[in-house]
């Protein structure tokens, strides 16, 4: 069963990784972009004949000393093929990102029965762009914000360190990680958050947030509570009012049906030698509100 000439060039970088070596160790070094990254050589080997320098399956170039020409196999990287101060290490500028994989050189001479051998690993990274930061869920009860604030690049999220520093409290706070969880309660002295990312050729920081900014929702909902309560409170005290002067103007009403005349004195005077015995001065109502003084 054939095979895709992705999985053949991942099995040729594992064996490369893994094969033996009888040169020396992998050497790693890394790189940005745009920049340049230089393979150390150094050999003891007196005379040399040719010098192949590889990447991944690819030869990069040949080197012939003692004026011997140096070939470079593809035209795109002649201009970014250099071997400074005469010497046979390889300096690779105007790194791109798929320049990353395993450089390989092999130093081939009549004295050597095997070649000497040197392998190398090449990360390219990107300089890291400032941060974006955005805010979670919230959560405001009682004037306290509850929420998580989450850090990441938009790209270049290779290898990416995450720090967040908390500034503001009694003491400084550093926290790992792209999301920081914070619990602010208003009234609080102002804290500062910072997010800081790094990777191995660069760094960057967001913007400073500040938590009275970030939880003016929490003064919000506070603020919000009071005037609900206000709402609620006002109506009930209005309707109590009027209830009351409902109820005073209806007893009003019924001491005027009752006593049309106006409210009659707890003592009447008469003559009781006027008055026959079988019949009072006074109606059987007002009897049971009057006192009779007879003269």
């Amino acid at each position: 069963m054939a095979g895709s000439p992705t999985c053949f060039t991942f099995i040729y970088i594992l064996w490369q990784l893994t094969g033996s070596t009888a040169s020396g160790s992998v050497k790693e070094l890394v790189g940005s972009i745009g920049g340049a990254v230089t393979f150390p050589l150094k050999s003891e080997v007196k005379q040399v004949d040719s010098i192949v320098w590889t990447f991944n399956t690819t030869t990069l170039v040949t080197i012939q000393p003692e004026g011997g020409p140096m070939i470079v196999t593809q035209n795109r990287n002649k201009e970014r093929v250099h071997f400074p101060d005469g010497g046979y290490s390889l300096k690779l500028s105007k790194l791109k990102k798929n320049d990353s994989g395993i450089y390989n050189v092999e130093i081939y001479s009549s004295s050597l029965q095997d070649p000497f051998t040197r392998k190398y690993v090449l990360r390219v990274y990107e300089h890291l762009s400032k941060p974006k930061v955005t805010m979670g869920l919230q959560s405001n009860k009682n004037g306290t914000c509850v929420t998580n604030l989450t850090c990441r690049m938009e790209h270049g999220e290779e290898d990416v360190i995450y720090t967040w520093k908390a500034l503001g409290q009694a003491v400084n706070e550093s926290h790992n990680g792209s999301i920081l969880p914070i619990s602010w309660r208003w009234g609080e002295s102002d804290m500062t958050f910072i997010c800081t990312v790094r990777n191995p050729v660069s760094s960057n920081s967001s913007s400073p947030i500040l938590a009275r900014k970030l939880c003016e929702g929490a003064a919000d909902d506070s603020d919000s509570s009071m005037v609900l309560l206000c709402l609620l409170l006002v109506p009930l005290l209005l309707s109590l009012f009027v209830l009351g002067l409902f109820l005073w103007f209806l007893k009003r009403e019924t001491q005027e049906e009752n006593y049309p005349n106006g409210r009659r004195s707890k003592y009447t005077l008469f003559h009781c030698g006027n008055t026959k015995k079988d019949k009072s001065p006074i109606t059987a109502h007002d009897a049971r509100h009057t006192k009779a003084i007879c003269l």
